[in-house]
């Protein structure tokens, strides 16, 4: 249960990565009360729908709920849920199933990548093996599938419209660009499809279902796909300089798993003979590694491409889109609820400074 000795302002503050002046006043300290008070109720009720009566099955499915996570998707829904009716039991409900969607992904996406680790735990697929992984992960999305046919069609069309573009989008990763495509403009869709759709799914779900002015709910779906690419580009950004002991990666797992992020894919478009030697030593590395090499190789070139001109680049793109994404929210009413979402948005900035 929550402590009466932290304000609930902090709490949800520090939850969401910046001070808890967002939350002083009694309009700011209301807001942040409901929402702890309906993360409780999420928090309780995914304990039991992530449960399941076969021990095996059991044991992988709760394995990364109860490594922890800090509950972004259901904040956000929570949040805009405070324009509606607020904590009502389809909001809880639809916060619950896209955290699930979201649990069950990483059991997808630590296979298709390889990860060794996840939330600070080994990777599922490296205790019990690939293929119990990808399984786990599908009865994950079969109880969110459960939790959103309580709600009617809306909900169902909601739910089936973003896991059809998260697969489309790891799908997309996967097979990589196309002659014809942009590489930029196909990887932004990429990351659209496989973050940005989930996000936009929780902020657009809080309006839907907490009966709030359907006016915010546009500005709420486009808030939240612009959020969740500007993370991932900053995320590229931070996987460049990446601690080991921190996130249990190497810098640049993407790139020397053969995926491209977008520093490179920014490098490649730069014409001068420094980028494009640059670019043909990473391809050459990636492909000794492919062979077998030791992935150690590409450690000098990547610490080249943190320092390039097109990781400065992706730091602006990144900071683009969360302008963008900031300037969908003029559309809703002042206050706590707002504020709290832009200074969300600007924290996510902060972080790659």
């Amino acid at each position: 249960m929550t402590s009466s000795r932290v304000a609930p302002g902090s709490r949800l503050a520090s939850r969401l990565g910046f001070s808890d002046r967002v939350f002083i006043g009694t309009a700011g300290r209301r807001v942040a009360q409901a929402i702890e008070e309906g993360l409780e109720r999420v928090e309780t009720g995914l304990a039991d729908d992530v449960r399941v009566a076969d021990p095996l099955a059991d044991a992988a499915s709760r394995y990364l709920y109860e490594a922890g996570g800090k509950r972004i998707r259901p904040v956000l829904t929570l949040l805009a849920a405070q324009l509606g009716d607020g904590n009502i039991d389809a909001v809880i409900d639809v916060a619950k199933a896209l955290e699930i969607t979201h649990l069950g992904s990483l059991y997808h996406d630590d296979v298709m990548d390889g990860a060794d680790r996840r939330r600070g735990v080994p990777a599922a697929q490296t205790v019990w093996g690939n293929n119990i992984a990808i399984l786990t992960g599908d009865i994950l999305f079969s109880r969110a599938s459960q939790l959103m046919s309580r709600l009617g069609e809306r909900a169902i069309r909601l739910q089936a419209d973003t896991f059809e573009r998260l697969v489309l989008g790891q799908m997309h990763e996967t097979l990589g660009a196309q002659p014809g495509d942009d590489p930029i403009e196909f990887y932004l869709q990429v990351l659209a499809d496989k973050t940005g759709s989930l996000i936009a799914a929780a902020t657009q779900g809080g309006v839907i279902f907490s009966n709030a002015p359907s006016a915010y709910e546009e500005p709420l779906r486009v808030y939240g796909e612009k959020i969740g690419v500007a993370f991932q580009l900053l995320d590229d950004v931070i996987d460049l300089s990446a601690k080991p002991e921190d996130t249990g990666k190497v810098p640049g797992t993407d790139l020397r798993a053969g995926v491209p992020t977008m520093p490179y894919l920014l490098l490649k478009a730069e014409t001068d003979d420094a980028s494009i030697d640059l670019a043909a030593r990473i391809d050459d590395g990636v492909a000794r590694i492919a062979d077998g090499a030791d992935p150690s190789i590409l450690d000098g070139p990547l610490a080249e491409l943190r320092d390039h001109v097109g990781t400065s680049k992706t730091r602006a793109l990144a900071h683009s889109w969360t302008k963008d994404a900031i300037a969908a929210l003029t559309a809703l009413p002042r206050g706590t609820v707002r504020e709290a979402l832009t200074r969300f948005a600007e924290t996510l900035v902060e972080r790659s400074s």
